[in-house]
């Protein structure tokens, strides 16, 4: 049993401010576990709208929340959108007799003109699966190769996890997006969501695929827009910095999580992965997401000109500006290209990831950094390091 202790602390913390807590993130990520850890599932209070019977005590919603105390789980509650206003009534009760933590699938976008209904009520804590940090650096290839989904890290064998993801995507295409309301063929999202494996860690650009496809490009939109609104893939937005340079505006993608991508490229094992063409860009990807866990930045970009100059993350928290940069080499050198960034963004640190083991400067406010760091405590750090 991996711990998630930090991520108790953040919804304990958000349930004694708020008035209802929302825990958003993928299907098998591992909410529900985390929500049972406030309250049984066998609890009057706990509500799954996977479960027929918990479906049959909401047939009158109203009355059967009204009177209970204490906290409320409901768990997967984009299947009953009309749950939101009734929420909103309940939690404007004065004395509040009872919060509510609640579990959704999909993202408060796809839910959006349900969700308003709990606007200035509601906090939304994102999670994902497990972190390198909850799995530990010695896991760290293990991790990277079978994704963070817990039953897929935890599976007994490679080839194990690797059915595990494969039930996954079908299970996801199969039943969960129509239960959204998506009527898009599942063979025809597959075969868009495995070339978007071979996108991953590109600048995006609709009309290849659309053409490779024989689909337009308002439609290639779409999938990719469904395929982020369930959190399987990020869509990164460049940054744009007053320069008087050509500055790429198009997004960047890149797969959540490295398990999936790896089972779309047909990836079974440590080996496959090492000597895979898109390693590079699986590593990047992989690093890009930890990083984002680790730091939890306010703001998240990455930022690339016309003539070759790029910074693969512009992370902004409490003001201040950091650079990442990630490098699958032994030993990270100081680039012309990070030089740039660190003068034309104005970063105030830029760091180096690396698969190695010792961090050491490369120059003034530039650090190559090991990726085991984020495994520990201190990778807070990043962000106060002088």
């Amino acid at each position: 049993m991996i711990q998630r202790s930090a991520l108790q602390n953040t919804i304990q913390t958000a349930l004694k401010r708020s008035r209802a807590v929302a825990l958003i993130g993928p299907r098998q990520s591992g909410k529900t576990t985390l929500a049972r850890q406030f309250v049984s599932p066998d609890s009057l209070n706990y509500f799954d709208l996977e479960d027929l019977t918990s479906l049959a005590r909401l047939q009158e919603p109203k009355t059967a929340l009204q009177d209970l105390r204490g906290l409320i789980v409901i768990d997967e509650i984009q299947r009953r959108p009309d749950l939101f206003p009734i929420l909103r009534v309940l939690c404007d009760r004065d004395p509040l007799p009872a919060r509510f933590l609640i579990l959704g699938s999909a993202s408060p976008d796809l839910m959006r003109a349900s969700s308003e209904s709990l606007a200035g009520r509601v906090e939304n804590i994102s999670i994902s699966g497990f972190s390198l940090k909850e799995v530990g650096a010695p896991a760290q290839s293990q991790h990277w190769l079978r994704g963070g989904f817990p039953l897929s890290f935890l599976s007994a064998s490679e080839a194990d996890s690797f059915a595990w993801r494969k039930n996954f995507v079908q299970m996801l295409l199969e039943r969960d997006l129509p239960q959204l309301g998506y009527r898009i063929p599942a063979s025809a999202l597959l075969r868009f969501w495995t070339m978007l494996a071979h996108y991953h860690g590109q600048i995006w650009n609709a009309a290849e695929p659309a053409r490779s496809l024989g689909i337009s490009q308002p439609t290639i939109r779409n999938y990719l827009d469904v395929l982020e609104g369930v959190f399987m893939v990020r869509v990164l937005q460049p940054w744009y910095a007053n320069l008087k340079k050509r500055q790429v505006k198009a997004p960047k993608v890149y797969f959540h999580d490295s398990g999936l991508l790896h089972y779309l490229l047909g990836i079974h094992t440590e080996l496959d992965l090492q000597t895979h063409p898109k390693s590079g860009a699986s590593w990047e990807g992989y690093v890009v997401e930890e990083v984002i866990k680790a730091v939890d930045p306010n703001e998240v970009y990455y930022w690339a000109t016309h003539n070759g100059s790029e910074l693969d993350l512009l992370l902004i928290k409490d003001g201040k500006r950091i650079g990442v940069e990630c490098k699958q080499v032994d030993a990270p050198r100081l680039t012309p290209s990070m030089q740039i960034a660190l003068q034309d963004l104005e970063l105030d640190r830029l760091f180096v990831i690396y698969p190695g083991t010792l961090s050491y400067p490369l120059a003034d406010k530039v650090t190559a950094l090991p990726l085991s760091t984020l495994a520990k405590d201190e990778s807070v750090n990043m962000l106060s390091s002088p």
